[in-house]
């Protein structure tokens, strides 16, 4: 097992630059998570680590050695693509095998590393079936032992699960949670998917626009966001923004019907507008006859997700427990707790504090 460390990572394509100057360390054994929207480079530098993108400026290091500018055969690392790759016209056992083979590596050896991959993955049944017999989940499981096989000190997911559909998704989480688990190695994973970065890692990087946000436990980033962003991002459903006032040291939300609520952060001038956020999680609602009203409510069984419309325009998501639906159009009151909202300069979108 080996940490991972960037320093000052730049990549350019052309005069194009795509990450800018990223530092992070990862630690031996650790299971880290890029995680961002579409385009913010995540899966470019997770390339660069593994030496299919070159890296522009700056080093990386695995293990303490610094492997910038060495190929990916050497750098000690496998990498487990969206897509499986494997060889149709292989069996099971052929295909996590087959890297050994074409390295020379004995026989003997490679019967040992294959049939311990396949007992960690729970492959036993399949070894002697070709890949079009496996279903997707299977198909994903033998493409994470071709990696197993290798021994790597790192491993380096890009967006393994996205072909899945939802249920096998789920269950491949676990898989590979259960095997980070049993093996200990360092992992880096790359996902557009808050929920899976949220369930498997050990620590999350969010990453926007080729920059690193921020970087902590997935309850570090959900209870403390530093701005806007990532308190958005982190979280399902996503957290609630409105448009509060500065009034007499306290927050009007005029889109709460002018509620007013105490905030123990330091507030701009009296009368600028700030941005408060609102978990779904923490707001809860009651009849009422306000103007605030119900456009959509979402059943899923034990918990339902009503949309609300408000005076200003601004929605409002509000997760509610029980299987009752509430009727669209229905007038309700928000019920808040001061000490559940978070408060955003309306400008930077840094967290007041």
């Amino acid at each position: 097992m080996s940490g991972v460390t960037l320093t000052k990572a730049v990549k350019k394509y052309g005069d194009v630059q795509v990450i800018h100057g990223v530092d992070l360390e990862i630690n031996e054994g650790e299971f880290c998570v890029f995680v961002g929207p579409s385009g913010c480079g995540k899966s470019t530098l997770l390339r660069m680590i593994a030496g299919l993108e070159e890296t522009t400026d700056g080093q990386i290091h695995i293990g303490g050695r610094d492997v910038t500018h060495d190929d990916p055969s050497d750098r000690g690392i496998a990498m487990v693509f969206q897509t499986y790759a494997l060889y149709p016209h292989m069996t099971v056992k052929e295909n996590m095998g087959f890297g050994l083979k074409m390295n020379n590596v004995p026989k003997a050896e490679i019967e040992k590393k294959v049939a311990e991959a396949s007992r960690i993955l729970q492959l036993d049944d399949y070894l002697g079936r070709k890949p079009k017999a496996l279903s997707g989940g299977q198909r994903q499981r033998v493409a994470i032992g071709r990696a197993i096989v290798r021994g790597p000190e790192v491993f380096l997911f890009d967006e393994p699960l996205s072909n899945l559909d939802a249920e096998l998704r789920v269950d491949m989480r676990v898989e590979i949670s259960r095997l980070h688990n049993k093996i200990g190695a360092t992992m880096i994973y790359v996902t557009h998917d808050q929920v899976e970065a949220m369930t498997l890692a050990d620590k999350i990087v969010v990453l926007r626009a080729g920059r690193i946000e921020q970087v902590g436990s997935p309850m570090e980033l959900y209870q403390n966001p530093d701005n806007k962003f990532v308190a958005g991002f982190i979280g399902s459903p996503s957290m609630n923004f409105v448009n509060g006032i500065v009034e007499g040291g306290k927050v009007r939300i005029p889109a709460l019907c002018d509620a007013v609520i105490a905030a123990s952060v330091a507030l701009p001038a009296e009368g600028s507008s700030i941005t408060v956020g609102l978990r779904p999680q923490d707001l809860s609602i009651k009849p009422g006859t306000s103007p605030i009203t119900v456009d959509i409510s979402e059943q899923l069984g034990g918990v339902a997700y009503d949309y609300l419309n408000t005076p200003t325009s601004e929605r409002i998501v509000v997760e509610t427990k029980g299987d009752e639906l509430i009727k669209s159009g229905t007038s309700v009151e928000v019920v808040l707790d001061p000490d559940t909202a978070y408060f955003f300069d309306a400008k930077t979108e840094a967290r007041l504090r």
